[in-house]
């Protein structure tokens, strides 16, 4: 007769305990409602254009109208989807914990340029998308004024975005008007001379050009007196007074 392996049927025991307490704690985990949502902004909480109580209408709507539910009724997925589709997130990501709390990072979308013509009025982000106004923040950047084609929209946002990229660009450039030819007129913010940009084309090398002129011709006094600065031609800046 076999002696009995009592450390083998230790063992099993065991394990059959932790499987039960795992499926029991599992389980009363996904019976435990929500308690609290917790939102937070990567970037920080300045310049908001969407407010955590936008944030939170988002997702209590989208979890049939009331955040006290119970966890296992939480669709992680659908909720992330939901808030990405908003045209002022630029990525969600949305996690619960076990004491019942449910997290939502948001990411904005950032605004390059506000676009303005006539009565409409919205921002452009650096992939030419659009970004509704918000009630809750202004962003500081250039006005982009006139019409092109979709056909001729991403010439123009790589300007745009040239000029966000730089520094000196994005405090200096004011606004960006497209005339009825597609050329592009720049305005600055410390001076009154046009700055003539030409069609879209050659971009950082106009861009680059301008910024030798201005830091060579700040230094002159008869900065104030120029009324043009052309830059339409990629080997010379041709300035009028």
């Amino acid at each position: 007769m076999k002696s009995i392996n009592w450390q083998n049927i230790r063992l099993i025991l065991i394990l059959i305990v932790m499987v039960f307490l795992y499926s029991f704690s599992s389980y009363r985990n996904e019976k435990r409602k929500l308690k609290s949502v917790t939102i937070s902004f990567y970037g920080g909480e300045e310049n908001l254009f969407i407010t955590h109580e936008m944030v939170n209408n988002l997702l209590k709507q989208n979890l049939g109208g009331s955040l006290t539910i119970k966890k296992e009724e939480v669709d992680l997925k659908s909720l992330e989807t939901a808030l990405n589709n908003h045209k002022m997130i630029e990525k969600c990501e949305i996690f619960s914990t076990i004491d019942g709390s449910l997290n939502a990072n948001i990411t904005q979308k950032t605004p390059i340029v506000r676009y303005v013509s006539g009565n409409t009025m919205y921002y452009l982000d650096n992939k030419g998308v659009e970004i509704p106004l918000s009630e809750n923040f202004s962003a500081r950047v250039p006005i982009l004024m006139g019409t092109f084609n979709e056909k001729e929209k991403d010439n123009y946002v790589l300007l745009c975005n040239e000029i966000y990229k730089d520094d000196f660009l994005k405090k200096n450039i004011t606004g960006i008007k497209v005339l009825p030819s597609g050329s592009v007129i720049l305005t600055s913010r410390n001076y009154n001379y046009k700055i003539i940009f030409g069609k879209p084309v050659y971009v950082e090398k106009k861009l680059k050009n301008y910024k030798a002129f201005f830091q060579h011709a700040v230094k002159d006094t008869l900065i104030k007196n120029y009324k043009e600065v052309n830059v339409m031609f990629t080997e010379q800046v041709v300035c009028k007074k």
